[in-house]
């Protein structure tokens, strides 16, 4: 395999594509094996669509001399990704954690923006394919780029940085997620931990939440830029936060407001005004970047449905995520409270006992009206008067059409195989 050629082809076109569906004019096709399907046999379908070149890896589909034949279409996108990466030769960032690593990659992005032509993951492109997607989004006029890394096994990390060859690294946090591909929540602080073994290996730095021990003490032998609240010792010193609900930070002179709900989201704002600080975006840049900032996708957005204010957050959960969700709804000053939890999912072993403690630690909030949907949690109920347990979505659909909730406000979060958000259809009749 000529990487070198390939990345010949490559720069000749506007984009690389994946799948037929989204192809675009003089694009790259590579073919990829999936466990449902062969995309060697839609590489003529690409041509066809607008594509110059394609990378296959069976023989038996060749075309033409448009067609690049390799030993494995998925290592060649990687090898041409790592290839990329290492002719343009401009700065990177990678960031991963168990929560908050596309939010905190998009608020990144847009504090940076203000000064720099940046280029970050888009959406949640962030495993073995998603990576190599993004660093060939990169371009000669690309002057940083953001690379969010999503891992849910030891090694996977240390291997995504091997092609991304990152300068610059930021751990969101480690918590329970993942449990069943990590083997618990030690397994997943080696994994996150991957990003700094690299750094530290290549002398690059590290930005540090100081607020987080275990960042600390992983992040001890690497040179470092900090945040913290209230410590002098920090490179930028946080002088306050809060949420009600939206997150609200302040340091030096200037307080920054956002459309982002939850505590747990002030150290997501507080690493992007850390990064843009160190990369010296001005204070005004990153005021404006950071306010204008709205959540989608089903991440913390504030919605309102008939009489009812949702807190919708249903995009993924985790124990650590569910907690940190449910404590800043719990300390909201609102009257009429409910929750609208849904499973877990990827607890392996873990997942009877997470779902379990989570029940158990609302046991005393008799003023809350919880609703507990899934399978796990189901396995789980008890009796109670302001717990409601239902085995399927479908079952509390059924549920809400006989039993309206009005005047309320709604916390939803769930992991994002249960879709949660159907929810809003029926709290809006």
């Amino acid at each position: 395999m000529d990487i070198n050629y390939i990345h010949s082809l490559f720069l000749k076109c506007n984009s690389v594509s994946i799948d037929t569906r989204k192809i675009e004019a003089n694009s790259l096709f590579v073919a990829i094996k999936g466990e449902r399907f062969d995309a060697n046999t839609f590489a003529n379908e690409a041509l066809i669509k607008g594509a110059s070149f394609v990378v296959i890896d069976d023989k038996s589909f060749y075309i033409d001399e448009r067609t690049i034949l390799v030993e494995d279409s998925l290592v060649a996108l990687q090898e041409l990704a790592k290839f990329h990466r290492k002719y343009l030769k401009l700065p990177i960032i990678a960031l991963t954690g168990s929560n908050g690593k596309t939010t905190t990659k998009e608020l990144i992005h847009v504090v940076l923006s203000k000064k720099y032509n940046t280029k970050a993951t888009v959406g949640n492109l962030n495993n073995h394919i998603g990576v190599p997607l993004t660093l060939l989004s990169f371009n000669s006029e690309t002057e940083i780029g953001i690379v969010e890394m999503g891992a849910n096994h030891k090694k996977e990390i240390e291997f995504l940085c091997e092609l991304a060859n990152p300068d610059y690294g930021y751990i969101t946090n480690f918590g329970k997620a993942h449990l069943e591909g990590f083997g618990g929540v030690a397994g997943v602080i080696e994994g996150k931990s991957e990003l700094y073994h690299y750094l530290a290996s290549n002398d690059k730095l590290a930005f540090v939440n100081l607020e987080d021990p275990i960042q600390v003490e992983r992040s001890k032998s690497l040179r470092r830029y900090s945040f913290g609240l209230n410590n002098e010792a920090a490179d930028l010193e946080i002088k306050s936060i809060k949420a009600d609900p939206f997150v609200e930070v302040s340091y030096s002179d200037i307080t920054i407001g956002s459309h982002l709900i939850g505590l747990y989201n002030a150290n997501n704002v507080n690493a992007a005004i850390a990064i843009g600080k160190y990369f010296e975006v001005d204070d005004r840049s990153i005021k404006e970047a950071l306010e204008s900032y709205i959540p989608e996708n089903n991440r913390s957005q504030l919605v309102s449905k008939g009489t009812n204010e949702i807190i919708l957050d249903a995009y993924n959960a985790n124990p650590s995520s569910m907690a940190v969700a449910i404590e800043n709804f719990l300390q909201l000053a609102k009257s009429s409270k409910v929750m609208i939890l849904g499973d877990m999912f990827e607890l392996g072993d873990e997942s009877q006992k997470e779902h379990k403690e989570l029940i158990n630690s609302l046991l005393k909030e008799d003023a809350v009206l919880c609703f507990f949907i899934g399978s796990a949690f189901y396995s789980n109920k008890i009796d109670k008067n302001n717990f409601h347990f239902h085995d399927s979505f479908d079952s509390f659909s059924d549920f809400l059409k006989e039993n309206k909730i009005e005047n309320s406000t709604i916390l939803i979060k769930g992991s994002r195989g249960m879709a949660l958000e159907r929810t809003l259809g029926f709290l809006s009749k």
